[in-house]
């Protein structure tokens, strides 16, 4: 059952929401055709085709819940009036149409309804998950560590907010188009993150999370295969997913990418991002977008089957790229480790340096963790275990903490 629901969740909400023209509503219905799958499927049978018949229990609902509630919203009493006269004309509704005809439109609907700028982004993000990705609250505030009701309260403020703001339910054009995606390709890449490499807790990762936002790029892709910064996104999750089972060692402690045995890279989803990055260059008609510079970034370390064969020269040019794209304190450090490899800890060093005052980097935990690695290269050892002390305080996730104080005391 958590495996159909998975698979048609968003189908199901999208059409709804569609036709009710409200994503709480949608999902009401959507919830109320799933309790009628739990009580009649285990005696009757699996349908043959799931997703019609949590449509048709959907439907069956929406109308009830319209004879028994005078005070719904009238857009969805519209609707029941109309479902009603076409059931006594024998005729064929709008909801078997939307799930014959227009549900790939729908779902991209509802994923630029759930990613809508009007909300915060914690919002969006739980607001994708439970109704794109079909999580339940209670694994959605597991994987963010946060309590339940948390993550209850954010989804229930979110359909509000959108409700409030008249949040149109359709795919944006023009110059919104752009903005907007950039929206939807934010949170599906902050789910990733979030499992690849944990704020906070004890887990260096939570591949949960990395699948989930692996199937969201996917499912995007379908839906949007003209877009090429939608397949550089999904081509840079699927290299970073490729190195998952090398991440972590025998005791769950992490690995960093330079110690990591490649031959437990994930040959399938290498080459699954190779052919997403081709389709990004086979539809770009202008300058690499930022998904798109990283994934190739991804696809330097991906194909070099040792350590020493990495392209870092390559892959300091990209990161100056991308820092023209996307001006990042982030970004230049990165830049910065990438040059360090090319050209020596000190050619680094100097560019680290010049980020020590960066506001934004103020709690980073990740500069003094860089500077203290190339400190220790340089041999100022001292310094270096300073830094990974700095690096290990700032940090909330223990494992990573652990590793970086192990780096102290080895400096």
């Amino acid at each position: 059952m958590a495996a159909v629901w998975r698979i048609e969740s968003a189908r199901l909400i999208a059409g709804l929401t569609r036709l009710v023209r409200d994503v709480g509503t949608a999902e009401e219905l959507a919830q109320d055709a799933l309790v009628a799958a739990l009580e009649q499927w285990p005696r009757d049978g699996v349908p043959d085709n799931p997703g019609a018949w949590l449509m048709a229990a959907a439907k069956r609902r929406g109308i009830d819940l319209i004879r028994r509630r005078e005070t719904y919203a009238r857009k969805l009493s519209e609707v029941g009036e109309d479902l009603r006269h076409r059931q006594q004309d024998g005729g064929r509704d709008d909801f078997d149409a939307v799930d014959e005809d227009r549900i790939e439109d729908d779902v991209l609907r509802l994923v630029f309804t759930a990613c809508h700028p009007v909300l915060p982004t914690e919002a969006r993000v739980a607001l994708t998950l439970r109704m794109i990705g079909g999580l339940r609250t209670d694994e959605i505030a597991r994987a963010f560590l946060v309590a339940e009701p948390t993550v209850a309260q954010r989804i229930v403020r979110a359909k509000k907010a959108l409700t409030k703001a008249q949040v149109p339910f359709e795919v944006p054009q023009g110059e919104e188009r752009a903005e907007r995606l950039a929206s939807v390709l934010e949170v599906i890449y902050l789910i990733f993150n979030e499992g690849y490499s944990a704020t906070a807790g004890d887990d260096w990762m939570r591949p949960a999370l990395c699948e989930d936002a692996l199937r969201l790029a996917r499912l995007l892709q379908g839906l949007m295969p003209d877009e090429p910064e939608v397949h550089g996104l999904a081509a840079l999750l699927e290299f970073q997913a490729s190195r998952s089972a090398a991440r972590t060692g025998d005791d769950g402690e992490p690995v960093l990418l330079l110690e990591q045995n490649r031959s437990r890279w994930d040959q399938l989803l290498i080459r699954r991002g190779i052919a997403a990055l081709a389709l990004a260059g086979k539809t770009a008609d202008g300058p690499a977008g930022p998904y798109v510079l990283q994934a190739a970034i991804a696809a330097c370390h991906a194909q070099a089957r040792k350590a020493e064969d990495t392209d870092w020269g390559r892959i300091a040019a990209l990161y100056a790229q991308l820092a023209r794209a996307t001006p990042s304190p982030v970004v230049e450090l990165n830049r910065a480790v990438a040059v360090s490899m090319a050209e020596g800890p000190a050619a680094g060093l100097a560019l680290v340096d010049a980020l020590t005052d960066e506001p934004a980097l103020k709690d980073y935990h990740l500069l003094p963790s860089v500077r203290g690695d190339l400190l220790a290269k340089l041999g100022r050892s001292a310094e270096a275990r300073a830094e990974f002390v700095r690096a290990a305080d700032l940090t909330r996730n223990e494992a990573e903490r652990a590793l970086l104080l192990r780096r102290a005391e080895n400096a």
